[in-house]
């Protein structure tokens, strides 16, 4: 009689395979293949349950098992221990499933606050950015106003201010527009700021 088991259940017992004799009972081949298909070497507690499930079993029946994949694996799902087996297995994959369902959930709002950082980093990256060109310009701008040319060029201009000043102050005198005491106050006045900036002009040069 050939069984469906395959080579690999069958060898699963860690000793060598003792050779049946062509007398053993299908309940004793039926027993030993159940025994491979455990864990090699099954517990007295164990090998009673077995022993208990086969004994009722007809000859058809257990050639059918030792024959039917099918047959032999409805059987096998009706041990305490295969059910306990089975439910923890269901357990573990309904928790591995929702764990997978609640991760993908989470990988969305990760990518939405991934989304919301690189926007706020890149617009205040942008406002700073804009914030220290602008001082930067007004710092050029700063040196720019105080440097020793544009120092020179505005005493420059002031001297050529005060000097129109005094020209048109004398202007004034010749039409009589002035009188002279008059004159002579804003003259002086204009022409000794004038000779200041002269010489700050001439040790700025210098």
């Amino acid at each position: 009689m050939q069984s469906w088991y395959p080579t690999s259940v069958v060898g699963l017992s860690s000793s060598p395979a003792t050779p049946t004799s062509s007398s053993s009972s299908p309940h004793q081949r039926a027993s030993n293949n159940l025994q491979f298909s455990s864990r090699g070497q099954p517990s007295p507690a164990e090998a009673a349950e077995i022993i208990a499930h086969l004994k009722d079993k007809s000859i058809e029946e257990l050639q059918r098992l030792l024959k039917e994949k099918e047959a032999y694996n409805a059987f096998f799902n009706t041990f305490d221990q295969v059910k306990t087996q089975n439910n923890v297995r269901g357990e573990l994959r309904k928790e591995t499933l929702q764990l997978a369902r609640e991760n993908l959930e989470k990988e969305q709002r990760i990518l939405e606050l991934g989304n919301q950082c690189t926007i706020i980093r890149t617009t205040q990256l942008a406002a700073a950015q804009d914030r220290l060109t602008d001082l930067e310009r007004q710092k050029d701008d700063i040196m720019r106003s105080y440097s020793p040319a544009a120092l020179l060029d505005k005493l420059q201009t002031s001297m050529a201010k005060l000097d129109e000043e005094s020209e048109e102050l004398q202007q004034k005198f010749l039409a009589k527009d002035i009188d002279f005491p008059h004159l002579v106050q804003k003259y002086k006045k204009l022409r000794t700021a004038y000779h200041k900036q002269a010489l700050l002009h001439l040790a700025g040069q210098t």
